[in-house]
């Protein structure tokens, strides 16, 4: 059984998260989300050690409520909770907000996989798990969130019928506005600055997720799909961004 917010919760929680951009914060925040105490108290003592502040939710409600009230840099998500599960509470969450997540399952197949992905999460962790590798994958979206930044740039481009502003991250298709989510963004960011030319599968992985996912080509392509629903006209018979089979992707410029 899934508990939905009501209108004004969502009002509420939009109302913070356009705060964030207001708030400065002298460490990264990780919003630890599982209803085991254990796995809550060990992964709080561990990133805190490393310098992390850590706030804890145990379930998925109680996970919206602290991204209202603290806003967190990070969510670290378990799907399996009583009240709200994972898979619901991202999908609220992403009606919300493009907050980076980690998501973390002991059902480690890969329609969950696809499905997490899908809803927004921007990595998916089976359970058991070794925590230095999650520490590895959150320091990754760290860097990302960072290079994000720095990568702005005060031009606009004009492709087919598709209008990018990189320094407003604004996109217009056909014009209407889209919105992306900072994953869509990033990855149409890195195909749209390098039209016309073959961005191969590992070097995008690099540049979007880091350096560690250069071989996830299934994460990868759950994203492309993702993009193309938002830009294409015939997503099943994309003409903007192509795929060279067993290679990786371009960006057509007509």
């Amino acid at each position: 059984m899934t508990t939905s917010l009501t209108g004004d919760k969502i009002e509420n929680l939009t109302r913070g998260v356009r705060k964030k951009a207001l708030i400065q914060r002298h460490k990264f925040t990780i919003l630890l989300v599982d209803d085991e105490e254990r796995i809550l108290y060990f992964l709080k003592t561990k990133l805190k050690s490393l310098g992390y502040d850590v706030i804890t939710a145990g379930n998925g409600v109680e996970a919206l409520e602290q991204i209202h009230g603290q806003q967190p840099d990070l969510v670290v998500l378990d799907v399996i909770m009583p009240k709200m599960d994972g898979f619901q509470t991202l999908k609220e969450l992403r009606a919300i907000s493009s907050i980076p997540v980690i998501m973390l399952s002991a059902m480690g197949d890969d329609s969950n996989r696809i499905k997490g992905l899908g809803l927004g999460a921007d990595d998916f962790l089976p359970k058991p798990f070794n925590p230095n590798e999650l520490v590895a994958r959150i320091e990754a979206i760290k860097r990302r969130l960072n290079s994000s930044d720095r990568r702005e740039t005060p031009h606009e481009l004009a492709i087919n019928d598709i209008n990018i502003n990189l320094s407003e991250h604004r996109i217009t298709v056909r014009g209407k506005e889209v919105k992306l989510t900072r994953v869509e963004w990033l990855l149409l960011n890195e195909l749209a600055t390098n039209a016309g030319h073959l961005m191969v599968y590992y070097d995008l992985l690099a540049r979007v997720w880091g350096p560690e996912y250069r071989d996830d080509v299934q994460i990868l392509r759950t994203w492309i799909s993702r993009l193309r629903q938002k830009i294409e006209v015939d997503p099943a018979n994309p003409r903007i961004i192509s795929t060279v089979p067993k290679t990786g992707y371009i960006f057509n410029t007509h």
